[in-house]
């Protein structure tokens, strides 16, 4: 269960440090090692989580977990309105020369950085965190306002959600097309009759405060930050705001914040079709474990059009529609390690079996066994939303659907089709700054040249956004790069422990 989270923990990707604290052992929870401004946290033990996610919690290692409270609303604190914040705090038995918090944020946005940091605690041996880390920091996980545990916003219903997913990719007709723009409608309007006018509270730069709040909290006089994904674009938010709180920062899988929602999704359906091409060329190579080559594209293809026509039914008595199938496709390119269960699904389904399929596809959505969902979902439309001062009429995104459909013909149209979230969201709009982060240490932004989420070409434009950014490079597959190999390790580690910046454009190899 740990590898099948890989995915999804990292998709779907602030920690402070404290004054230098005397190293040493264990790390007790007084006025010296917390730093000097901090407050008085109730941490609890709360090994159950890692239990209940994992099976099992990780060998030596300690979890607890607090809240911490913040202003719903950062521009207007004193009118008493609140959040609740999550926060859990691990601590390796083997703890020595602590220097402070490492604070991780996962991505979606909506991704939990609680689950997150139960995972990574497991270590190298699943991808996890490397012990040279963990036996430095405290790896402190959160979940960002409107995420999990942190005053969660949901207003989607399972129905909903299940049709939204299953939904037609590329609708054929002025009718599928408009059957889809009904059905975001009608989500905007539940989601709007649910939270009103605070639907803007959930915006990134809000959670960018969250930070540094959750910084001075934890008693870290400066900011040691790992942020994946989305975790990016927060991180960059954060680094503009409060340049001077910051020790170390990595980005890894870079959003490039200046893009408007119509120029990042073509980025995505560049970045999707690349990666997919890498996976097709793969199955060519290695028909043994792709029963679908050596033409991955053109089986994927003909899958689809065949669901179009009379779609399978699983064991759960779900449809196999397009959507369902491409959403399998997704997920499984979000991380190399999926790529021979994405060969095998597809080749079951041809079979006429599409249990594996739907695996693949409720791994990237978070649907249960049982037909429900958590609020990843609710959480990433109320914060795109609320970021997005773009707004794109579904005239228009209907235009770019059949554009983009002939450029990225299996990523094009649903990219497009997925802007229709944002056309009918109501409430105000929050977006946030884009410019330098004055007076920062240098950032390390990563970048992987196959990534399909965040493109290999957003990494420089991140880093040069910011002006202390420095790129590194993996040549390598899937979603993010760090802890993926000995190479990108050793960098990253050296930056963050004795805040050793990586070589000048630094190229990891793929192996």
């Amino acid at each position: 269960m740990l590898v099948a989270l890989v995915a999804t923990v990292l998709t779907v990707s602030g920690c402070s440090l404290p004054v230098f604290s005397p190293g040493g052992g264990d790390v007790s929870d007084n006025a010296a090692t917390r730093g000097p401004g901090s407050v008085n946290l109730a941490w609890r033990n709360c090994a159950d989580i890692p239990q209940d996610l994992f099976g099992q919690k990780a060998p030596r290692m300690r979890y607890e977990c607090a809240e911490i409270t913040v202003p719903k609303d950062w521009n207007n604190p004193g009118n008493g309105a609140t959040f609740s914040l999550a926060l859990m705090r691990v601590r390796s038995g083997q703890q020595k020369n602590r220097i402070g918090s490492l604070l991780i944020n996962p991505g979606g946005p909506g991704g939990s950085g609680i689950d997150t940091a139960a995972y990574l605690s497991f270590g190298p041996q699943v991808q996890g965190l490397p012990s040279e880390v963990l036996e430095r920091f405290d790896l402190v996980g959160f979940d960002p306002r409107g995420v999990s545990r942190s005053s969660p916003v949901k207003c989607i219903s399972d129905k909903d959600l299940d049709a939204s997913y299953g939904s037609e990719p590329d609708p054929a007709t002025q009718a599928e097309f408009d059957e889809l723009v009904a059905l975001n409608k009608r989500i905007g309007d539940a989601c709007g009759a649910k939270y009103g006018a605070e639907l803007p509270l959930f915006s990134t730069e809000q959670a960018a405060r969250d930070i540094d709040a959750i910084r001075a909290a934890l008693g870290d006089e400066k900011l040691t930050y790992l942020g994946y994904s989305y975790g990016t674009l927060l991180g960059a938010t954060y680094a503009q705001l409060f340049p001077q709180n910051i020790r170390a920062m990595v980005l890894d899988g870079a959003v490039d914040p200046q893009q408007g929602m119509v120029a990042g999704s073509e980025s995505q359906a560049k970045g999707f079709e690349r990666a997919f091409d890498n996976f097709s060329a793969w199955c060519a190579r290695t028909p043994a474990q792709c029963p679908i080559g050596p033409d991955a594209r053109g089986a994927l293809t003909e899958l689809l059009d065949k669901a179009r026509a009379t779609p399978l039914t699983g064991s759960d008595g779900r449809e196999a529609t397009a959507g369902w199938i491409f959403y399998s496709a997704v997920a499984a390119l979000y991380t190399e390690l999926y790529w021979p269960q994405l060969g095998k699904a597809l080749g079951a389904l041809r079979d006429g079996e599409p249990d594996e399929m739907f695996e693949l596809a409720d791994t990237y959505t978070s649907r249960t066994d049982r037909g429900t969902y958590d609020n990843q979902a609710d959480a990433l439309l109320a914060v795109n939303c609320a970021d997005s001062d773009e707004t794109v009429a579904p005239e228009q995104i209907r235009a770019l659907q059949l554009e983009w459909e002939k450029t990225y013909p299996l990523f094009g149209a649903p990219l497009a089709m997925g802007m229709l979230g944002c056309a009918f969201w109501p409430g105000a709009k929050d977006p946030y700054p884009t410019g330098p982060a004055t007076g920062a240490p240098t950032i390390v932004v990563v970048g992987t040249v196959g990534d399909p989420a965040t493109p290999y070409e957003q990494t420089a434009v991140l880093a040069n956004m910011l002006g202390t950014g420095q790129v590194l490079t993996w040549e390598g597959e899937g979603h993010t790069a760090y802890p993926n190999t000995q190479c990108i390790t050793r960098a990253v580690d050296g930056y963050l422990i004795d805040l050793t910046a990586p070589e000048r454009d630094l190229r990891c190899p793929a192996g």
